[in-house]
């Protein structure tokens, strides 16, 4: 249930806001000497202002690289680079822009909610299985299902939490 957490969180930080942030660009690579490499470790990656990111290469002659593998990327930002750093500038979102991004989060976090109540699922199994097996009592077995439930019950509130936050991010201008 924790796992499902993180990939939520880790979901949502990718997805675009009317605010520049460096995690955008993480699953982005590029063709450096041959590799697929992360541009966090090809470069410094900063936010001086709020709607712009900085990327200042280690490298100078990978700013060429950097700026295809950010064309190519399917976040649809366009990075201007000067020969020694990379720019990109975030546009504010349009309401329509905004109103697809909040039903995005929400769909992410539907799959989150499934996989929390799947664990739910495997534990349940667990226990029905200790029970057969006469490794616990039933009432042991019922208790168990209690704080199992309980446990779902907590998660799915911190999806919901989570979610109600990135909307609200998304939605401000």
């Amino acid at each position: 249930m924790h796992k499902a957490i993180e990939a939520l969180k880790r979901d949502f930080s990718r997805v675009r806001t009317g605010r520049a942030t460096p995690t955008i660009l993480d699953g982005v690579r590029a063709d450096y000497y041959g590799q697929p490499t992360p541009l966090n470790q090809m470069a410094g990656i900063s936010v001086p202002e709020a709607r712009l990111i900085v990327i200042q290469p280690w490298d100078p002659k990978s700013c060429e690289l950097i700026e295809k593998a950010i064309l190519a990327s399917d976040l649809g930002l366009t990075p201007q680079s000067d020969g020694k750093v990379v720019r990109i500038n975030f546009p504010p979102l349009t309401q329509e822009r905004r109103k697809d991004l909040a039903k995005l989060v929400r769909k992410m976090a539907e799959e989150a909610k499934v996989a929390v109540r799947a664990a739910r699922r495997d534990a349940n199994e667990m226990l029905k299985e200790f029970k057969k097996e006469g490794e616990i009592s039933e009432d042991d077995a019922f208790r168990g299902q209690e704080e199992i439930q309980k446990t779902t019950d907590d998660f799915i509130k911190k999806v919901d939490e989570t979610l109600a936050e990135k909307e609200k991010e998304i939605m401000e201008f």
